[in-house]
């Protein structure tokens, strides 16, 4: 009986197998960048919307310990404009006396910032400061709490007529010409590059 010669590859094969093994290896290190570089962008949306939340945090509080007009004798304690709202809250500390100060919300530049005065309870510095955050002639630049944030939007929201509800439509003046205090604010954060912003309504003076 004759004897079986074992047969190897030949260069073709040789060659196909190789090209085979490059495109699995091509297609595998593509599938491994796709998950890499999605799993970058989710802990960044990740990152970004914990900091949304953080900054709403924060605004809850300050909403929350707004101070009435009539309690300071009709100083305004709530403004609000494009991409900014400065409001006074009531600063409470152990063992002290309770005290005022000025809080601002600005957006520039994609920065979200928060900015606080001083406390006090001296109305004539709490004047000055309250000129100073409207004017912006304040130094200091404030606390950054979100970065690449597009666009800020605030709304203003009343009780209607009626008592049952609330709009964004302010009542009419009372002959003093004093206008009614918002019993809250609709706040939209809209980051870069996301079509929806995330929206919260804060009640004003819950505390």
């Amino acid at each position: 009986m004759a004897s079986r010669q074992n047969r190897g590859f030949t260069l073709v094969e040789l060659l196909v197998a190789i090209t085979v093994m490059a495109i699995v290896a091509v297609l595998g290190w593509r599938g491994l960048d796709t998950i890499v570089r999605a799993r970058v962008a989710l802990t960044q949306d990740l990152e970004q919307t914990r900091g949304i939340q953080l900054a709403f945090a924060q605004m809850q509080s300050d909403c929350a310990h707004i101070v009435q007009p009539s309690n300071i004798a009709g100083h305004a304690t709530l403004l609000t404009g494009p991409q900014r709202v400065t409001m006074v809250r009531t600063v409470f500390a152990e063992n002290q006396p309770s005290r005022v100060q000025v809080v601002v919300y600005r957006l520039r530049d994609g920065k979200l910032s928060r900015y606080e005065s001083p406390a006090t309870r001296d109305l004539t510095e709490l004047d000055s400061m309250w000129q100073a955050a409207i004017d912006e002639t304040n130094a200091a630049p404030g606390i950054l709490l979100q970065s690449d944030v597009g666009q800020m939007s605030i709304d203003s929201l009343f009780r209607n007529s009626s008592g049952s509800g609330v709009s964004n439509t302010p009542p009419a003046a009372t002959p003093q010409g004093n206008v009614a205090m918002p019993v809250g604010l609709q706040v939209v954060l809209q980051l870069n590059g996301h079509e929806t912003g995330m929206t919260k309504i804060f009640l004003l003076g819950a505390v």
